[in-house]
């Protein structure tokens, strides 16, 4: 009986990390959006509503996880502030090189999306199937970004593999911060779970 509770209070203490990172996510996807939104607006209005349509995804999906956080005793990550500038500096720096700079950030968060959410989802199928629903359906709007962002530059260009890892790693890096250094045993231990 102990070994079953001490299994639901972990499984809680993951759903709990899940929507942590995932809110925060969110929350730094809005500002990359947002700031590639103000310099695009100026330079490539082709790029306008695209970016536009993907940041209202965005929004509605800080909120839905938001919503999700009371009920399963979770509280946003005390980090959003970094993802804040981290999403702000990110979405000005990558609208300055242009739509190739807007496509590749896009490509190399959602690919990190891509991973961190399915790995989410196998667990949560299990643990939180309404929470697994929810999931599925933001990456499921997620991976629209991702197909669209990669028929937006020419992946074999070497500026853009760099700036895509380079991307890549932000992006991880600021998850391991926002779980508190846990995100690796996080994913360890919701495979283990399921």
């Amino acid at each position: 009986m102990k070994k079953s509770a001490t299994n639901v209070d972990e499984s809680r203490r993951i759903i709990r990390r899940i929507l942590r990172v995932n809110h925060a996510g969110e929350h730094g996807a809005v500002f990359i959006y947002s700031s590639q939104l103000t310099r695009a607006e100026k330079r490539y209005a082709d790029l306008s509503h695209w970016l536009q349509e993907t940041l209202s995804h965005e929004v509605k999906h800080r909120q839905l996880f938001k919503d999700a956080m009371p009920t399963r005793g979770a509280k946003p990550c005390r980090a959003l502030w970094g993802w804040k500038i981290g999403g702000v500096i990110l979405g000005s720096i990558t609208a300055l090189l242009g739509k190739p700079g807007v496509m590749v950030c896009t490509t190399a968060v959602e690919q990190t999306v891509h991973r961190h959410l399915t790995d989410q989802i196998a667990f949560l199928n299990c643990k939180d199937p309404e929470l697994a629903t929810l999931v599925r359906s933001i990456l499921a709007e997620e991976d629209q970004h991702l197909a669209d962002a990669e028929k937006g530059y020419d992946s074999s260009r070497v500026h853009a593999r760099l700036l895509r890892w380079v991307v890549a790693v932000a992006t991880e890096a600021m998850i391991l911060l926002s779980t508190r250094g846990d995100s690796l045993k996080l994913k360890a231990a919701m495979r283990a779970a399921t």
